[in-house]
């Protein structure tokens, strides 16, 4: 039987392929001229989502279902050098009210590798890269690298997705090619991207001011055992934003998050085994209209993959969500009279179906179970009061790629 294309092997290789523009390691470049080394893809996506209760990227829960949800992106790099990588990327995201699909630069870089030998790479990036956080997060609106439509919402937010994308700065990274293994290392300092999903889900969208990223950092630590029968990672971020306030209602303010992500995956030849967990620590300090917050957030997830017939795959997940470890039903949270206790709480039991007739087409479709609306997007659902608790949700997607 053919390999899979969701074999272990194809898969690392397909992802090493994905972050080659991020990662800086295309292969070394023979008696190749720059321009010989220009490469241009893209992808697209279209999904359409039902839900029973409440909405999800658009008024899916009309009866007639949502389109609202379509993501393009196109990205080129060159070579100029051997050990000069220049590589960016364009998106245009909709989905629902959140985004409304306005072109954007998702990752722009000059990436210099400085040590580029057979078993040990040092590199530097400069621009807007895209933040190491957790397995997916580097390219996690192409399609064809996540394991399902939706990625877990407890640890990958898209109801607060800017602040995990991408920082404008500089980052460092280092690769060790051992005898059974690889170790690389990424650190970077910029500014991370604040939109009006963070205001959104924090409650300041009816106020007139507005956040502005200040320096903040991330990094992590990974290693793939045999090829990559064994993943092991972990990420951690100090973000920090400034609030400016036009008047004293809310006044000025700061925000400050810091995750914690410890990730391990194992590949076997037609079935993988996922986790994540995380810790969120989020502070709220220095406004006017109400005092200091500070709590930790909990998240997790477990999934189980399976390849089968070449070209399907099943999934089937487990995806768990706190906002406060010391409220985990959200009682005192509804008790102090700022929200339903279901807002501050979400477990999902997600079953997937993805079948790749070709390698640059993919049909996906998902079932969500969800008890809590913790990570319910906002501006979809504009009042919580009105949300449900239990709500399920259908999703289907096509995805192309070039």
């Amino acid at each position: 039987m053919n390999a899979s294309k969701s074999s272990p092997g194809n898969r690392l290789a397909g992802r090493s392929l994905a972050l080659a523009c991020l990662a800086g390691t295309p292969p070394a470049l023979a008696d190749s001229t720059m321009l010989d080394t220009l490469q241009v893809h893209g992808f697209l996506s279209q999904a359409y989502i039902v839900t029973d209760e409440n909405n999800f990227f658009g008024t899916s829960s009309d009866g007639n279902g949502s389109w609202d949800f379509t993501e393009l992106g196109l990205n080129a790099s060159i070579r100029p050098t051997e050990n000069l990588l220049v590589a960016a990327q364009v998106l245009s995201r909709r989905a629902g009210e959140g985004d409304d699909g306005d072109p954007r630069l998702d990752y722009g870089v000059v990436d210099w590798q400085m040590v580029n030998q057979q078993d040990r790479t040092i590199g530097a990036q400069f621009g807007r890269f895209k933040n190491p956080f957790g397995f997916y997060n580097q390219t996690r609106d192409v399609a064809f690298t996540r394991p399902s439509i939706l990625l877990p919402q407890s640890i990958y937010f898209d109801r607060t997705r800017s602040l995990a994308l991408a920082a404008d700065g500089a980052s460092v990274y280092y690769e060790e090619r051992l005898d059974n293994g690889l170790l690389r290392t990424q650190f970077g300092v910029g500014r991370a991207q604040v939109d009006d999903d963070v205001e959104y889900a924090i409650g300041l969208d009816s106020f007139p001011g507005g956040f502005e990223a200040d320096t903040s950092a991330i990094g992590q630590i990974r290693y793939e055992h045999d090829g990559g029968r064994m993943v092991f990672a972990l990420s951690t971020a100090s973000v920090h934003a400034d609030y400016d306030s036009p008047g004293q209602v809310p006044g000025d303010g700061e925000l400050a998050f810091q995750p914690w992500i410890l990730s391990a995956q194992y590949n076997a030849e037609y079935w993988s085994l996922t986790a994540e967990y995380a810790l969120r620590d989020v502070e709220l300090r220095g406004f006017d209209a109400f005092a200091d917050e500070q709590n930790r957030g909990e998240s997790w997830y477990v999934q189980y993959t399976r390849r089968f017939l070449d070209d399907w795959q099943w999934m089937v997940r487990y995806d768990s969500l706190v906002n406060d470890r010391d409220d985990r039903d959200g009682s005192k949270y509804e008790a102090s009279g700022r929200g339903p206790a279901h807002s501050q709480f979400a477990d999902d039991l997600t079953v997937g179906l993805q079948w790749q007739p070709h390698p640059n087409l993919m049909f996906a479709g998902e079932y969500h179970h969800v008890d809590g609306t913790g990570w319910l997007p906002a501006e979809d659902n504009p009042d919580p009061d009105d949300a449900s608790r239990r709500w399920d949700m259908w999703l289907f997607q096509m995805s192309l790629r070039f």
